[in-house]
């Protein structure tokens, strides 16, 4: 098996390279990603055919992604979705790429699409257990499946797409009010009888992937998500039906195409074709009566890589999809050479001072796994350089595909590792000030609890097995248990830095070990 994969998908809006390499756990990195809009399914006659120049751009992305694969010195596997599905030149021009580049292209019915996207969803959130609803709604076609534990209960694949529909209603440039209602109602009539087959599949989540719905997520959310990347800062953002609705009535308004161009969070290059996405999403939340849709930064791509891993390895197991967040967290400690066994007696000793004071205080299971993550990652900084490694821990975190987390939840991770040590958070630091008065307190109050814990493993040798804890009024005692030497730069480090935590909580913390 080749350790560095490249994944290509040819859609019909654009054409995207993921590259990544697979470590000896069966885990993938991504190394670099391209996209370019290539519009294969421009084609007047409903995509039946893939025109000249469509072939012309599509021959061209693929040398440029050829040349980056070759750097990498990766496997190439090419997928290709509905345009080329529904081409009836798709011969010629799958005979013209391979001719023209040496790469091979596999055409996947709808029902593989559906799968493989599945499959790359799995690995962005923590939903392995849950029944889902997955929405992938792309330039060609509309993808619906429904899943559990890993597995496809049933999926269908609908022939209406951003481009599609677009060129069917002329929506790209100018909208007409007409063409706009034509749309709509088409929309409708076509997705009726697979939305009425879904309603009653009991599923416990909604789950949107791919351009159109990211993009229209992006714009709900332009005002906290930069728009660099709008895919990866997404995972896990959630949708809600009356943003949505908000949404699409301001991309609605907007009737030319430069006028949508000013849509503060939307895509440059999907100005002509977000009006028909708009369309389709508005039309699945209302007919489903959807309150609340959960985006996926991975989709067919790191589908089609881990597809790759599991035929060609008999030790894969799906064990990791069950806690996507954890693996993600512990991946990112091993990239960076964290001291795993530190990093662990921290997160097992700031647990249990969570939990001790978790009912007191109210906190919640989901705030002890930020607490967690952030125990873990506290030192990573460490690969950049010892000096403000806190500050280093901060970037490499909010900078790094933390799956399973959204961006806020990786803005307070981040936040709680960078003030494990030295200065106490500030309205000064940029990167607390843009927090919400809420995140902030928490981040106070987590990090106090992370500073004590990892005081009480300041001489990294695990010194301190486990501790137990009383609260008398206002006094704080951590009692040392089971150490197994002498514990003196312990207890001097809890006395230096228990300050944010007393601060935070109002309690005096007091340090008891029994000789």
């Amino acid at each position: 098996m080749n350790n560095t994969i490249a994944a290509i998908d040819i859609g019909t809006n654009s054409f995207h390279l993921v590259i990544a390499r697979i470590d000896d756990k069966k885990r993938f990195t991504v190394l670099t990603k391209a996209k370019e809009v290539v519009r294969l399914g421009t084609s007047s006659n409903d995509m039946k055919y893939i025109t000249d120049d469509s072939m012309k751009r599509g021959i061209e992305t693929l040398k440029r992604f050829n040349l980056i694969c070759k750097s990498y010195n990766a496997e190439i596997i090419a997928i290709a979705t509905s345009a080329t599905r529904e081409a009836l030149n798709r011969d010629i021009f799958l005979s013209k790429v391979l001719n023209e580049t040496g790469i091979e292209i596999n055409i996947v019915s709808g029902y593989e699409e559906a799968r493989l996207i599945y499959l790359g969803v799995l690995q962005s959130l923590s939903i392995y257990n849950k029944k889902i609803l997955l929405i992938d709604i792309g330039g060609g076609s509309t993808e619906f499946l429904i899943g559990e534990k890993g597995e496809v209960v049933s999926a269908i694949s609908t022939k209406i797409g951003s481009v599609r529909l677009t060129n069917k209603f002329s929506l790209a440039e100018k909208i007409d009010r007409t063409n706009l209602k034509n749309a709509r109602l088409f929309v409708k009539g076509a997705l009726n009888q697979v939305l009425r087959s879904i309603e009653n599949a009991n599923y416990e989540m909604v789950i949107g992937s791919s351009g159109t719905i990211t993009n229209i997520g992006s714009i709900i959310n332009s005002e906290n998500v930069p728009s660099d990347d709008f895919e990866i800062n997404l995972n896990g953002f959630v949708i809600k039906k009356k943003p949505l609705l908000n949404a699409v009535s301001s991309i609605y308004k907007a009737e030319t195409k430069n006028e949508r161009l000013s849509i503060p969070g939307l895509d440059p290059k999907r100005a002509d074709i977000i009006t028909a996405g708009a369309v389709i999403l508005e039309q699945i939340f209302t007919d489903l009566n959807i309150d609340k849709m959960t985006l996926s930064g991975y989709a067919l791509r790191e589908g089609i890589i881990m597809n790759y891993i599991q035929q060609n390895s008999r030790e894969y197991s799906i064990d990791h999809l069950k806690n996507v967040r954890y693996n993600s967290a512990v991946h990112l400690g091993e990239k960076t050479n964290f001291d795993k066994e530190h990093a662990f007696h921290v997160m097992k000793l700031s647990g249990r001072i969570f939990d001790f004071i978790k009912l007191k205080l109210g906190l919640t299971d989901e705030e002890r796994e930020y607490l967690e993550v952030a125990s873990l990652l506290h030192d990573i900084g460490y690969s950049i350089s010892h000096s403000d490694h806190h500050k280093h821990s901060y970037y490499l975190i909010r900078h790094s595909e933390m799956l399973g987390f959204n961006y806020k939840e990786t803005e307070i991770i981040a936040n709680i590792a960078r003030y494990h040590r030295k200065s106490h958070p500030k309205l000064k630091h940029e990167n607390f000030l843009k927090l919400d008065h809420q995140s902030q307190e928490l981040v106070k109050k987590l990090s106090g609890i992370l500073r004590i814990a990892d005081a009480l493993d300041r001489s990294h040798k695990s010194l301190v097995n486990d501790i137990e804890i009383n609260l008398n009024q206002n006094i704080f005692e951590i009692n040392l248990k089971s150490v197994n030497s002498d514990p003196s730069l312990e207890l001097w480090g809890v006395n230096v830095r228990k300050g944010l935590f007393e601060e935070s909580f109002g309690y005096e913390v007091k340090v008891k070990y029994d000789i």
